[in-house]
């Protein structure tokens, strides 16, 4: 399946470990580019923490029916951690694909290799933290997990640092050690793609 057109925006797409600050990240973009990026929903079989619901970080949806929608080919990517299933739909990909904007995905390291396997034309960002030690307190901090849970985030953590260091995963490493300043990177990175979604946008305007 060919996932992309010449026409249609660059995705970009953003990994690194729990803690390391991507969804802030994301969130600042979205909030300063609102008609550049569009953000997806994967659809997940873990349960949902207090703070989040349905249909806005995540669909939430019963492994069965996942996984029987895994059988029926219904999704681009998918991947499990921690005993959870994640995935983008091809739903997901075919309303992203005629918007004009640049489809902004957090994934985890397993989809990241899966999408590069694929002729998806993407950018690879990912956010680390600056030790692993300042993640591990960021965790504890959030205080979002049961203690198995987080040594769990903890593990997948090590994990993903350490795949952040192979040749040809990444195209960009940004360490997120102040926010500010890493966001400043992201953009700076960001700012070729943005700026063509930009022009795009005014032309079609300039033609209506």
């Amino acid at each position: 399946m060919a996932l992309t057109t010449p026409k249609q925006p660059r995705t970009v797409v953003i990994s690194g470990p729990s803690g390391s600050g991507k969804s802030t990240l994301v969130s600042k973009l979205l909030g300063e580019y609102p008609s550049t990026f569009v953000f997806t929903i994967s659809h997940t079989t873990r349960r949902p923490r207090s703070d989040e619901r349905n249909g806005r970080e995540y669909h939430f949806i019963q492994r069965s029916k996942m996984e029987a929608m895994i059988a029926n080919e219904e999704f681009v990517e998918w991947s499990e951690f921690a005993s959870n299933l994640y995935g983008t739909s091809k739903a997901t990909f075919k309303n992203v694909a005629t918007s004009g904007c640049i489809w902004l995905r957090i994934v985890d390291k397993i989809a990241v290799k899966n999408i590069r396997e694929t002729d998806h034309n993407a950018l690879f960002i990912c956010i680390n933290p600056p030790s692993y030690e300042v993640l591990s307190q960021r965790l504890r901090d959030r205080n979002t997990d049961t203690e198995t849970a987080r040594e769990n985030r903890l593990q997948e953590a090590r994990e993903s640092m350490q795949f952040s260091k192979k040749p040809g995963i990444y195209d960009y490493i940004i360490e997120n050690d102040q926010l500010d300043v890493a966001y400043e990177k992201l953009k700076e990175i960001l700012r070729p793609e943005i700026e063509a979604v930009l022009h795009q946008q005014k032309t079609n305007d300039d033609t209506k």
